[in-house]
């Protein structure tokens, strides 16, 4: 069975820890590891590692392959790679060509879809009914996982069962969100489910609902895989929901019974953050008093609470969220305003990650901007001028290999280095820690886009 994460959505719905260059699924969320590292290792408990693969965007190449690394290396290699996002209809179809031509599978190959940014517990349980699932498939089934509700959640789409078939249930009908006096009714009934967004089938089954009920698909699934992804912008944009799932005869559900969220909203944090005696979720350096059923997140900065009931604060370095709890939905209200606006605190936070480290801006102002800088070990800056402005560099953790206008010399902890305008210039970590410098920049124009990157010709920059 081949495992396929699917790690290409830019959701903002907990802003502003997820923001559109950085989502959910790569934030740490409930530990130390990432939604997408803890998808990973829940994986890796039913099938091979070398048979768990992530489908993603260039946007996220870096994060997916920092997160897969910390792992196993053996993973590295695992990702297919889309062009641009055209919702999961597509992405399904490229990884269908993907197994069928890059790595030979045959037509009863079993695939198990995963969204990366959900909680699953517990693993073995989980396991248990994902090689049920298998079973089905290899039956010629397209199986969901449905979730058995909780409550009247009107937050995710539901699926009837019908008839019993074999170890699954026919589908009787996917629908849509309901309100909530239709969700208190799907709860009595006994009969609905939560739709997970997870499912399985085989490739042979997926490719032949395609050719049933989405054609333009199946036509750009028939050009080989390179040709196929060059024109991947071409696909119609559109989800295995609507595409395949609705539509299709062949689909059937499997009703699960375990810990289940796919954390959709700050409301849902309790399903995966057990609160405190009082009903408080407290994450970071957080003090309260006489407060109650508050969720509040932060980060290095103190948080003291006094006399709150009921809401939810989300406290990062560069944005401030506060909303009653019940409403925490209404977040796409505040995304939408700051997009109008054109916000850069939607798309990116302070820190900025890059394939070579990150860095944080510490302050700015007019003519000025100080950078804290990480380059990974064995990591390097590419080699770059820039026309208004001047860098200084203090290396202050670590040291630098830097090359200035030609000239190579190591700057070690609490020494510094000037790069003067239009000068080319490279930051590189020889060493085996990460390289932490202060950058300080001076002149008339600040925007990261006043990069110009050499153009190498027999091995030299010029």
């Amino acid at each position: 069975m081949k495992a396929v994460i699917l790690a290409g959505g830019s959701g903002t719905r907990l802003w502003p820890l997820s923001r559109y260059g950085l989502p959910k699924q790569f934030i740490k969320l409930n530990g130390e590891k990432s939604l997408l590292c803890q998808t990973v290792e829940r994986l890796s408990a039913m099938t091979r590692l070398k048979d768990i693969f992530v489908i993603t965007n260039e946007a996220y190449l870096f994060h997916v392959q920092e997160d897969l690394k910390s792992v196993s290396p053996e993973l590295e290699n695992n990702i297919i790679l889309e062009p641009v996002g055209r919702n999961t209809a597509p992405a399904i179809a490229l990884v269908v060509k993907y197994f069928e031509e890059k790595l030979g599978c045959g037509k009863d190959e079993v695939v198990l879809i995963c969204p990366s940014d959900h909680i699953i517990e517990p693993v073995e349980k989980f396991a248990k009914y994902s090689r049920q699932a298998e079973q089905a498939a290899k039956a010629g089934s397209i199986v969901t996982f449905g979730i058995k509700p909780s409550r009247p959640e009107t937050g995710y789409g539901y699926i009837k069962k019908g008839s019993k078939l074999g170890g699954v249930f026919k589908v009787a009908r996917f629908v849509e969100k309901p309100d909530q006096k239709t969700a208190e009714k799907y709860l009595a009934d006994g009969n609905y489910y939560w739709n997970s967004g997870m499912f399985s089938f085989t490739l042979g089954t997926m490719r032949a609902e395609f050719k049933a009920h989405s054609p333009e698909i199946l036509r750009r699934m028939a050009a080989p895989l390179a040709k196929m992804t060059a024109e991947f912008k071409h696909m119609p944009s559109i989800s295995i929901d609507y595409a395949v799932m609705e539509k299709s005869a062949r689909t059937s559900v499997l009703p699960i019974d375990l810990v289940w969220s796919d954390v959709g909203s700050w409301d849902s944090l309790p399903d995966v953050v057990k609160p405190d005696s009082d009903g408080n979720i407290k994450v970071g350096d957080i003090m309260v008093l006489d407060t109650k059923r508050t969720i509040l997140m932060g980060g290095k900065r103190l948080i003291c609470a006094v006399g709150l009931k009921d809401l939810i604060i989300i406290d990062t370095a560069d944005a401030l969220f506060i909303v009653k709890r019940g409403q925490a939905q209404r977040v796409k209200e505040v995304v939408e305003l700051l997009k109008e606006r054109e916000r850069r605190e939607i798309v990116e936070h302070t820190t900025i990650y890059r394939p070579w480290g990150s860095f944080i801006v510490l302050e700015e102002g007019p003519r000025y901007k100080i950078k804290r800088v990480v380059l990974k070990p064995g990591h390097k800056v590419s080699h770059q001028l820039h026309y208004h402005r001047s860098e200084h560099w203090v290396v202050i953790k670590g040291a630098a290999l830097v090359t200035i206008g030609g000239k190579k010399r190591i700057v070690h902890e609490n020494e510094s280095t000037y790069v003067p305008k239009s000068t080319r210039h490279r930051l590189e970590n020889p060493g085996k820690l990460p390289l932490e410098l202060l950058e300080v920049q001076n002149g008339e124009y600040m925007g990261e886009d006043d990069v110009v990157r050499a153009v190498y010709r027999n091995k030299k920059a010029v």
